[in-house]
């Protein structure tokens, strides 16, 4: 069967929790497919890392830009090069023009299906969606064949504030492989890194954005550790704000016990060295982190953020703040029980093996871009 041309079409392809996600679907799709991938960002192309050898994969420097202002002839470039796959892959804001094109063009140039995937917002949207953008994705999404949503509070602003029907919408729960996720890590997962005799290790897998507001758990960090056991905070990832970080533990003076070991291609491989999971963003939806966190039978502190106090087991929801005062005392709290961070994380693992495991999201996309392609054969 001749393979299936894909274009991604992404806001950047550094390995974030979509980057993670598209990756994984490609290993698993293998020699059925052949991906084309464009970022918005130039040069932001770190998950490629991950992809595994044997996956046909292009990066072009020859593509049309994803960004720029909307112009008739932008579009037309870009719906010139959509013509030339089997099925068109976009994902967030940063794709958006994309998503435009075939809007526009799609009917006249007889392009191929587009499905839209959108994650969540950063920093300039964690609050507030902005009504430009609302109006966008309003005008652009309804030539989608699907747009693809992760978590149920997303779902809802697809339909309520996008206005998309629901028969539009598809929501596919985020999956790691869990089984694979209980095998003790390598003492040297995180390079520079080894774990120090009675220490206890937050952790926390994030690119180092603003939206993950990683200032807040540098801080929540240093207010739960002055009475607690001998700690460490790992934040793997790379990313704009690591001086920012930097400087926030400086201030903090735990500038001594904070490790950033930057970009992890394997970051599932190192989460089992950690003994807390943290997440302090000020917007998610269905984190994979967390996911990976839980499959590895973590407990979890976190931001309430998207539906993370739904995905966690019911023995971590009190341990979802709504603050950073909380989000301390939950750190405090596990920092200072072993046997309660047993507990918890065996009940974390027992809902990831239930609800997350990575082969019902790779059937349930299979199955997605297979009916768009009308060949329900295709992709494996």
């Amino acid at each position: 069967m001749t393979p299936v041309r894909i274009l991604h079409a992404h806001s950047t392809f550094t390995l974030g929790g979509k980057e993670a996600r598209a990756v994984r679907l490609m290993n698993a799709f293998g020699d059925t497919a052949r991906h084309t991938i464009l970022s918005a960002v130039p040069g932001a192309l770190a998950a490629r890392a991950a992809i595994a050898p044997g996956i046909v994969v292009d990066f072009p420097d020859d593509a049309p830009s994803l960004a720029g202002k909307p112009a008739p002839g932008r579009y037309w470039r870009l719906a010139r090069y959509m013509a030339g796959f089997d099925l068109v892959l976009t994902y967030n804001w940063g794709a958006m023009d994309a998503v435009m094109a075939h809007r526009l063009l799609g009917a006249a140039m007889r392009l191929p299906p587009l499905i839209h995937h959108e994650d969540g917002f950063n920093a300039d949207e964690a609050v507030r969606q902005k009504p430009k953008r609302i109006a966008f994705r309003r005008l652009g999404l309804p030539t989608a064949h699907r747009v693809v949503v992760p978590s149920e509070r997303l779902e809802r602003v697809a339909r309520e504030v996008w206005r998309q029907p629901p028969g539009r919408i598809a929501r596919i729960a985020n999956g790691v492989p869990v089984a694979g996720a209980a095998a003790p890590p390598r003492a040297d997962a995180i390079p520079g890194f080894a774990r120090r005799p009675g220490e206890v290790v937050v952790g926390t897998l994030a690119g180092l954005r603003a939206v993950k507001n990683l200032p807040r758990l540098v801080r929540a960090f240093a207010a739960a550790t002055p009475a607690m056991p001998p700690a460490r905070l790992v934040i793997a990832g790379e990313g704009p704000e690591r001086d920012a970080i930097l400087a926030e533990a400086a201030r903090c003076g735990v500038a001594d016990r904070l490790v950033l070991p930057g970009f992890l291609p394997d970051p599932q491989g190192c989460v089992g060295l950690f003994d807390i999971f943290a997440l302090s963003s000020d917007s998610e939806q269905f984190p994979i982190s967390l996911i990976e966190a839980m499959a590895a039978g973590l407990p979890a502190v976190s931001t309430d953020v998207g539906d993370v106090a739904a995905m966690v087991s019911a023995e971590n929801r009190p341990f979802v703040a709504a603050d950073e005062r909380g989000l301390g005392g939950a750190l405090a709290r596990l920092l200072g029980d072993a046997a309660l961070r047993q507990a918890v994380g065996a009940a974390n693992r027992a809902k990831a093996l239930a609800c997350f495991d990575e082969e019902r999201m790779i059937a349930d996309y299979r199955a997605l871009y297979a009916g768009a392609l009308g060949r329900p054969a295709a992709l494996g």
